[in-house]
């Protein structure tokens, strides 16, 4: 009998993930990825406490995690006077038996890779290989449609095929040839990182503005001996006409084009245009998801990560969910085998709850605070407690993390997703 083995369509961190988790339950993996060479690409991202527990199973370390970022003290909603909306703390600050971390993507990336590599050699990851399709065979087995960056077209076979080829999935356009194409409601993000002193508890996310434009601003990395780290930053507006102002996906862009939109923003504890304007580099890029899709599963295929759910950033969780999946992948296999009915049980256990998901994070996720505050006020008040109550507040953001799945009493009371050393037997 030949040992099952799995093919993931896609490197990025869902994938990789994925491999990492295969990995250790003893399942043969190949990782195929389009690039020719892997690059630390993307600034910052946040890994909420369900996906830090999840690494830490996977055996990454706090002290390796803490190399390329740092554990979130503070979640704080200002609005754009200055005036304090909602703040609360985070991670383990917050009663949570796990951190929260803000990490600098592509370092992140590379240490999955590393550790990859490491764990079950150079082999395991096929760099230009582009995903262009797959093909079921009556056996059962899959073969999975490669090309390189010169033409040349191959196939590889397995046992299950995982696609992990992010929001443009050739291997969610073969599975669902008919659904509507990426969603854009309007909103422009600027990306960037200054080097600059954190502001607040100087490990806080800090969401600033308005509904319409905003913010977001973040530390990535330990402090220097200066007080100094790299900050990370998103600069968002939305437009009413977003029709004529469709951009390109994360396209290198002029700081002058856009820091006029952030003019004023200027306060004792932080001054917006001058953080905007010390960063070396900047990026610009809609703010994109896709529609639900009914099924993530097509008999061998199944996809995850953003193939499967890609979603609005605006509760930090597109990561968490990508490392969340993979580890669902990993705890159905051990119960049905490298098979069918393990991708069947992970279609069934998460695409409903995370396209639901998909659908609050499109409606503003936690930041649907600010959309409350400018319905009632239009965003002009001097104490929240006249417009939102404390209550309500609280409500809002323990209703949201809930639906993310990383509500804190339940976390910290659930079992591992990978019993610890639990292994497939063959």
């Amino acid at each position: 009998m030949t040992e099952p083995s799995v093919l993931i369509a896609g490197g990025g961190i869902g994938g990789l993930a994925t491999a990492l988790t295969l990995h250790q339950i003893g399942v043969r993996s190949v990782v195929f990825e389009a690039v020719p060479q892997l690059k630390p690409l993307g600034v910052g991202i946040n890994i909420q406490p369900n996906a830090v527990r999840e690494l830490f199973e996977m055996g990454i370390t706090a002290d390796e995690l803490d190399a390329v970022g740092l554990p979130a003290k503070e979640w704080a909603l200002v609005g754009q006077q200055g005036q304090e909306i909602y703040s609360e703390l985070r991670g383990t600050h917050a009663g949570y038996l796990w951190p929260q971390y803000a990490v600098h993507r592509g370092e992140f990336h590379m240490m999955l890779y590393q550790k990859l590599i490491e764990r079950a050699g150079s082999e395991a990851v096929q760099l230009d290989a582009r995903a262009i399709g797959y093909e079921q065979s009556p056996n059962g087995m899959v073969s999975l449609l490669l090309s390189n960056s010169s033409g040349k077209e191959s196939k590889r076979s397995g046992t299950l095929l995982i696609g992990a080829d992010g929001i443009h999935s050739i291997i969610r356009q073969q599975m669902h040839p008919d659904q509507p194409p990426i969603h854009w409601g309007g909103a422009l993000m600027w990306r960037g990182k200054t080097r600059a002193r954190p502001i607040r508890t100087g490990s806080s996310f800090v969401g600033l503005g308005s509904h319409r434009q905003r913010m977001v601003i973040y530390p990535i990395s330990q402090p220097d001996e200066d007080g100094f780290a790299d900050i990370n930053w998103i600069a968002e507006v939305t437009f009413e006409d977003p029709e004529n102002r469709k951009s390109g996906w994360f396209k290198p862009a002029r700081i002058e084009d856009f820091v006029h939109h952030f003019d004023g923003w200027t306060f004792d504890w932080l001054d917006v245009p001058a953080l905007i304007k010390g960063a070396e580099t900047a990026f610009e890029n809609p703010m994109i998801d896709r529609d639900p899709i009914p099924t993530w599963r097509d008999g061998s295929v199944a996809l995850m990560g953003d193939a499967a759910h890609a979603m609005y950033p605006t509760g930090s969780n597109g990561a968490s969910q990508a490392i969340i999946d993979a580890r669902t992948l990993g705890q159905k296999m051990l119960t049905h085998g490298v098979s069918v009915d393990a991708l069947e049980d992970y279609d069934q256990s998460l695409c409903g709850p995370v396209s639901e998901l998909v659908l609050r994070n499109r409606g503003a996720g936690p930041f649907g605070l600010l959309n409350m505050v400018n319905e009632r006020c239009d965003g002009e008040f001097k104490n929240i407690d006249d417009v939102i109550s404390v209550t309500e507040r609280a409500e809002f953001m323990a209703n949201y993390k809930q639906a993310a799945g990383f509500a804190m009493n339940k976390l910290n009371h659930s079992e591992p997703i990978i019993p610890t050393g639990a292994k497939i037997s063959f």
